[in-house]
């Protein structure tokens, strides 16, 4: 099952890198990545066994990986980010896949249900919040407004706001390593040597280690999809991660209550990240979504 990678023209001198693995005519399934992230994030263990049943593509966003990092000289809206999905899928000849959206991912493919759910024929969100202004409903049936959700956890606030500074490879390596250790939770254990192997194929795989700051200055207006998302009829598994630290619970949950056609999922002991320990039930739990759309 060797990837096949390709380049693909999104506008003037900009290019997406992108590869795909399975057999050319299963059912595609997008995997699309969160902000800062290379498509090299997903793990292979993960890609191959969607890969086992379905065409499986994956991406570097702009400004992330070996894409072209754009954004100084041709600032973009998120919104923009969007529509580059569509444009691998065209890419690809794809009409209609299965898209799984983690983090920012989640984000984007939010838009697409909500835009172009004509393109999709599944979705799946995790690490993720919902572009709706609807009030989370509780277990007694009291209202909590959106806007009153959990926050980021403190931790994770102060690890971003802390200023990326150029002290070598391995530097940025431990740094990414402790970065991932937060987001990850603690409640599973932390795999250090498995993150930092990953990260250093990411690096290689970029060809470069500084770290793009392009998504988080980017234009992040007219996201909110609120009558859209309730309209939704693309099949949604939405990843409930108890150990979250950027999207909280109840996050998950309210995704699933505003989003039309949504189903909840609970991976025990998961957090922003994607740990050897929840593969396995993550593989099975998006193939058994998938084969029933």
């Amino acid at each position: 099952m060797q990837p096949i990678g390709r380049t693909i023209d999104i506008a003037p001198g900009v290019q997406l890198w992108s590869e795909e693995r399975g057999a050319p005519d299963a059912p595609a399934l997008l995997l699309v990545m969160g902000a800062q992230a290379s498509g090299l994030g997903w793990p292979e263990e993960l890609v191959d066994a969607l890969a086992r049943r379905h065409r499986v593509i994956r991406y570097d966003h702009r400004d992330a990986g070996r894409s072209t990092w754009s954004f100084d000289k041709q600032p973009y809206r998120i919104t923009d980010l969007a529509d580059d999905v569509l444009a691998v899928l065209d890419a690809y000849g794809v009409e209609r896949a299965h898209v799984v959206g983690l983090s920012l991912g989640g984000m984007l493919t939010q838009l697409l249900m909500a835009d172009h759910p004509e393109r999709l024929l599944s979705a799946t969100l995790m690490g993720t919040c919902a572009l709706s202004e609807k009030p989370l409903t509780g277990p007694d049936g009291t209202e909590t407004a959106a806007a009153d959700l959990p926050a980021i956890s403190p931790h994770v606030l102060e690890m971003w706001a802390r200023p990326v500074e150029d002290h070598g490879l391995e530097a940025e390596l431990d740094r990414r390593v402790e970065h991932w250790r937060v987001l990850s939770g603690d409640e599973l254990p932390f795999h250090a040597d498995e993150m930092r192997e990953r990260e250093r194929r990411i690096i290689e795989h970029s060809g470069r280690y500084d770290v793009s700051t392009a998504h988080g200055r980017a234009d992040h207006s007219g996201m909110l999809r609120t009558e859209g998302l309730a309209r939704n009829a693309v099949p949604t598994l939405v990843v409930e991660a108890p150990a979250e630290p950027v999207f909280p619970p109840p996050h998950a949950r309210h995704l699933a209550q505003v989003v039309g056609a949504a189903r909840l999922v609970t991976m025990p002991g998961m957090g922003h990240a994607l740990p050897r320990e929840c593969l396995g039930p993550l593989a099975d739990a998006i193939l058994a979504h998938t084969a029933g759309c």
